[in-house]
């Protein structure tokens, strides 16, 4: 299995398909708030994840209630509810899926397309079911699940191996040691601009606003871009600063995500100053 996805990873061939379908997806998905919403800036977490739940929930229950008996009503009515909440699912994860790299791309679209083919097939099992061909309705079920639980295996291979709409900066938090560590002079530190620096080797950046000093993870959580080489802007009245690479925005006086694709809070850590040295910890 390993072999396979390896190969999956480097499979060039894919990348006809796939940047087809991502420049669809992006002409159709224009809109910032839209794009936003279903990356899950508003929840602070990935949206597209939190909603796979109901399909997946609605198919597998209604694969043990397919077994027992007098229970048809219950078995379709839960094909139904998976089948249709599917769709917006679907939607989510084509909008992440739109912003990762080629490599998370190709794992995506197999991704994409085993749910494709579980989604069709429980398609076809809700229209046997209500045009009473139950045993049908039952044989598409399972063969559809059995699509859908391929295509559930890439899914984790895409976000717990290839760190796809995970946070790619807190794990440097684990190379930063206990207490407070010096990052700078407060006078020396202009105002209302990006600097960066460095405790225990991970980069940080600071913004200083009057005698407030922010000190944030440099990695940008999406894509691990270069925070420190973005622009500072000013969204929604708050100061924020912008990844170079894809676009997502974090405020400065928080960390909080205010535009995607990235869907994770950028990670801001405690300050304060000591005889005019600015002095961060960990959170």
């Amino acid at each position: 299995m390993r072999e396979l996805l390896t190969k999956i990873e480097q499979a060039s061939g894919l990348d006809r398909v796939g940047d087809r379908l991502q420049r669809a997806v992006q002409g159709t998905l224009r809109s910032q708030r839209v794009r936003d919403a279903l990356h899950g800036v508003w929840l602070g977490h990935p949206l597209h994840p939190a909603m796979v739940q109901v399909p997946v929930g609605a198919w597998i229950s209604a694969a043990v209630v397919d077994l027992l008996p007098g229970q048809r009503r219950a078995a379709t009515a839960l094909v139904g509810l998976g089948t249709v909440s599917a769709v917006p699912a679907a939607v989510a994860g084509l909008n992440d899926w739109a912003t990762l790299s080629r490599d998370q791309r190709r794992i995506g679209l197999v991704h994409a397309a085993a749910n494709t083919v579980g989604l069709a097939l429980y398609a076809g099992s809700l229209a046997a079911r209500l045009n009473g061909r139950h045993g049908l309705g039952r044989a598409l079920s399972y063969l559809g699940l059995s699509a859908a639980s391929g295509g559930a295996y890439l899914g984790g291979h895409l976000a717990y191996k290839q760190g796809a709409q995970a946070s790619q900066s807190v794990s440097e938090l684990h190379l930063i040691s206990d207490g407070w560590h010096r990052v700078g002079d407060l006078s020396s530190l202009p105002r209302h601009e990006l600097v960066t620096k460095k405790i225990d080797e991970v980069s940080v950046i600071l913004y200083r606003d009057g005698d407030d000093v922010t000190v944030m993870l440099e990695r940008c959580p999406h894509q691990s871009g270069p925070l420190g080489e973005g622009k500072v802007e000013q969204i929604d009245g708050h100061a924020c600063v912008v990844c170079p690479w894809h676009g997502s925005a974090f405020r400065l006086n928080g960390g909080e995500v205010v535009h995607g694709p990235a869907a994770n809070d950028q990670v801001v850590l405690p300050t304060r100053v000591v005889a005019g040295q600015v002095e961060a910890r960990l959170p």
